[in-house]
């Protein structure tokens, strides 16, 4: 078990054609790795080539060469890369370590030419650098799906609270009728004992009463039947008053609105469209120029390695191909070109990948404003259709309850003629004896009706009550909701700001560190300062975050004084850009992803400070694989492994 073990954790690399390599292949444990070699002995070819296993973007392939292989063995699992060249292309193919290489190409792959590096010598945008892997377009657009939920369960929530106070109201109502019945029932009872009483004199004048009765309670039937027409017709009425208030709401809605045709939105629609199909194109030149200027840089490096070995310490190797006019093969054509020459193509094609880059976000910017526009249309025209489909629905029921209002009114006046026969009726039977009597089943009647509407109307109340129970059931998980909502949008809104902020405390918590080791004599501080700064943006100005990069220095008097990143000495600007790196390493969380980081081109960095650094990084990478020469590899940890041979 244990030899598994030592076997899984072993890394093997093989690779064929690859920069300068015809065939290798070299095995590593976890942990620091030394590539220990003179110039132009394929230290760089080999990372290149565990760059390309990994799944980087660059694309290596041997000048002389149709086609390639890299193989990477780590981890127990085995991962592939092939290369071929089809006319004035390189195709890549195979199972790759990872899927999406760019943060391991920023924060990850440091080689001479990589990103994080060249920004701090350069002193491009250092913020842009951080937060190109953060997809902030998906991260907004999150940010408005979250909003329109919140509103939407907000405008719920509102609704619940209305809910609630019609409760309290009927719950008011509910306590009066209850006291209106009990008080009704007594009445009742009260004139059904006078009855009773009065009952008992009159024996004798049985059958006229029993028609008298019968009338009686005809007359009660009839009013009865009468009090709820007229309670539906009230009813029905104020329904009607109701929905003609709602139907002109919605005409003054409507004609408030702004008509949106489906025709303009199309044509949006459309546009957005064309300039998403410019983006893309423009996306794939700037990530061609970005393979070809990696590919060319990385080559130059390798095959003009061979001018530049020992250069003073005052003479950098760029000052040596600039200056003396010395040629090196062109891996393209196979002529003898200046090196100069090609340094300056590749100045001349950096300042168009910018340009491109910059057409880019233009077009993006505009982009999310045709589409804020189209969703604006569309919500217009949505609510719009949904108008006409509530007025429709309104004018429908509105005819509805006319022609019950019409039926209502039809059947009153029909009762109210039944009512005045039934009465002429009662008055021709009644004489003095039976005054009282009537008068009592008369009251007893109006009672008994009273109390049935009032319990009808009691029902309805409890009815309604239980409707809104139901209703407010909901608002505890409504409530959540917002909740977690709520604690999204604040996560997504000061997430890009974490990052940055993130960042800037990594780079100078390390940089403090790094400077305390590395011991330079008269720096104090190197530090990122996070500033905020209004920008054009496409059509609109916006406030954007802006990395400031400070050097304070100390005279030999101790006097400190703020220096700028053009009087770093080249050391300097190297020990930089390979923290500034680890700071965008450590707050992406690169380690997880990436189970390497890979260094390069430390000549200009003195041997002591070389294994300082080393020291320090080789804590936050699995495996740390460093191209050193041999007078630069002599100073570091024998306990390091090495390789000499590639």
């Amino acid at each position: 078990m244990a030899e598994k073990r030592v076997a899984e954790s072993t890394v093997r690399v093989t690779a064929e054609n690859v920069g300068g390599i015809d065939e290798t292949r070299v095995e590593f444990t976890p942990g620091v790795t030394i590539l220990s070699g003179r110039n132009a002995t394929n230290r760089t070819s080999l990372l290149l080539a565990i760059m390309a296993a990994l799944g980087s973007d660059a694309q290596p392939l041997k000048a002389d060469a149709e086609s390639g292989r890299v193989e990477l063995h780590v981890e127990g699992e085995r991962f592939t890369r092939t290369l071929d060249r089809q006319g004035d292309h390189v195709v890549t193919g195979g199972d790759p370590y990872l899927d999406d290489s760019e943060l391991a190409d920023l924060f990850a792959f440091l080689l001479e030419r990589n990103e994080a590096r060249q920004a701090v010598q350069r002193g491009d945008d250092l913020r842009e650098l951080i937060m190109r892997p953060v997809d902030t377009e998906e991260i907004q657009r999150r940010i408005d799906r979250a909003v329109e939920e919140k509103g939407e369960i907000e405008r719920e929530l509102d609704d619940l609270d209305a809910l609630a106070e019609e409760k309290t109201r009927l719950v008011q109502k509910r306590s009066r009728l209850d006291a209106d019945i009990e008080e009704k029932r007594e009445e009742r009872e009260e004139t059904v004992a006078e009855i009773e009483a009065t009952d008992a004199d009159i024996e004798e004048k049985r059958e006229e009463k029993a028609e008298l009765e019968e009338r009686l309670s005809d007359l009660q039937s009839v009013r009865s039947k009468l009090e709820d027409v007229r309670y539906s017709l009230e009813t029905q009425r104020e329904s009607l008053a109701s929905l003609r208030e709602e139907r002109d709401e919605i005409d003054a809605e409507l004609d408030g609105g702004t008509e949106t045709a489906a025709s303009e939105i199309e044509e949006i629609r459309q546009r957005i469209e064309r300039l998403r199909g410019r983006k893309e194109t423009l996306d794939a030149n700037v990530n061609e120029l970005q393979s070809i200027l990696q590919f060319n840089e990385e080559m130059l490096d390798e095959d003009g390695s061979d001018l530049l070995e020992s250069p003073t310490d005052d003479e950098s190797v760029t000052d040596r191909l600039r200056g003396d006019g010395r040629t090196v093969t062109c891996w393209t054509c196979g002529s003898d070109v200046q090196a100069r020459q090609i340094e300056e193509t590749l100045d001349r094609l950096r300042d168009l990948r910018q340009e491109k880059f910059q057409e880019r976000n233009e077009l993006a910017a505009e982009i999310d404003d045709l589409e804020a526009e189209r969703q604006e249309y569309e919500r217009e025209r949505q609510r719009q259709e949904k108008l006409e489909r509530e007025r429709q629905r309104v004018g429908d029921e509105i005819d509805r309850r006319e022609r019950r209002v019409a039926s209502l009114a039809d059947d009153r006046d029909d009762l109210q003629d039944r009512i005045e026969t039934l009465e002429a009726e009662v008055e021709r039977l009644q004489d003095d004896s039976y005054g009282e009597i009537l008068d009592l089943h008369k009251e007893a009647n109006q009672l008994e009706f009273e109390l049935d509407r009032l319990e009808d109307e009691l029902a309805e109340v409890d009815t309604r009550i239980e409707e809104i129970d139901d209703r407010l059931d909901d608002r505890d998980d409504l409530e959540a909701r917002r909740d977690e909502l709520r604690a999204t949008l604040e996560d997504l809104r000061t997430r890009v700001d974490h990052i940055e902020q993130g960042a800037a405390e990594a780079f100078n918590t390390h940089m403090a560190n790094v400077l305390d080791r590395l011991e330079y004599g008269n720096i104090e501080r190197i530090w990122l300062e996070r500033t905020q700064t209004e920008v054009r943006d496409g059509r609109q100005k916006v406030t954007k975050s802006v990395f400031d990069l400070h050097i304070v220095r100390t005279t030999e008097s101790g006097v400190t004084y703020e220096d700028t990143v053009d009087h770093l000495s080249e050391s300097e600007r190297e020990v930089t850009g390979l923290v500034f790196a680890l700071a965008g390493y450590l707050v992406h969380d690169v380690h997880e992803t990436v189970p390497f980081m890979l260094l390069d081109s430390l000549e200009a960095i003195d041997s002591d400070r070389i294994a300082a650094v080393v020291e320090y990084l080789e804590s936050y990478a699995d495996n740390l694989v460093v191209a050193l020469l041999p007078e630069d590899a002599a100073a570091l940890s024998d306990s390091y492994q090495r390789i000499n041979d590639i």
